[in-house]
């Protein structure tokens, strides 16, 4: 192996919660080596999400620990990453967690640094950071289901204005709204850290087709388990509902 309230979960196969075991966190080899590696590892899958989500479920978030998912998504090629807690820790420091992404990224991608600028993009200052290869917001539960309100207000203020009719709202209008507010491309995978089967309001329009893949915890979280995780991804056969 190399490498920002409770959801009610339909029972058929899209939302299943697949378990993936933890692996001791080993030695690196020099950090050339590794970076090489995680490069090559982000190529030989034969498909790679688009858009991750991070979603913590335990109630002590490491900050550490998360900066190093942020920064290995970075190295494999993930263009979006949301990292989500449901106590809204993440979001509340967000300037924290930056810091010290920027600081694993400079630790762990080296001298390749320049190569995998991240724009962050519920960041005051994210227009300081320019050629991004890769996006990150942080969310809470205030982005999820008060969005859905959001884009219905937005709806209904465009009826009242008679840019459109109350019979226009359907599935594709209202996910129309929401993409445009969130500005992401929906999830493709979740990585849900923690004992809670759920994830606990993060973006519930939004991965109604995104695999989702349970860990037992983002502490101490090693390289072999992210990239197991992406492997699974990977070979796993995607029906959209069929």
């Amino acid at each position: 192996a190399a490498a920002s309230c409770a959801l009610l979960l339909p029972a058929a196969g899209a939302f299943a919660f697949r378990k993936v075991g933890a692996a001791r966190r080993r030695r690196p080899a020099a950090a050339a080596q590794v970076r090489q590696r995680w490069r090559l590892d982000g190529r030989a899958l034969p498909k790679l999400p688009v858009h991750m989500g991070l979603v913590v479920t335990e109630e002590e978030p490491s900050y550490a620990d998360m900066a190093s998912l942020v920064v290995w998504c970075m190295a494999v090629g993930i263009s979006y990453v949301s990292v989500y807690d449901h106590n809204g820790i993440f979001k509340r420091n967000n300037s924290r967690l930056m810091d010290e992404i920027l600081k694993q990224q400079q630790e762990l991608l080296g001298l390749d640094c320049s190569k995998y600028k991240m724009e962050f993009a519920n960041q005051d200052k994210a227009d300081e950071v320019l050629n991004c290869q890769s996006t990150l917001k942080v969310l809470s539960p205030e982005d999820g289901k008060a969005g859905i309100v959001k884009a219905a207000q937005n709806f209904c203020q465009l009826v009242a204005q008679q840019q459109r009719r109350y019979t226009d709202l359907d599935v594709n209008m209202l996910d129309n709204l929401l993409s445009s507010a969130n500005g992401f491309p929906d999830p493709d995978l979740v990585l849900k850290f923690g004992p809670v089967d759920s994830t606990l309001g993060f973006l519930p329009w939004h991965i109604r087709l995104t695999e989702i893949i349970s860990l037992p915890s983002h502490l101490n979280i090693s390289y072999e388990d992210f990239f197991s995780a992406l492997h699974h991804y990977a070979a796993c056969e995607q029906r959209w509902g069929k």
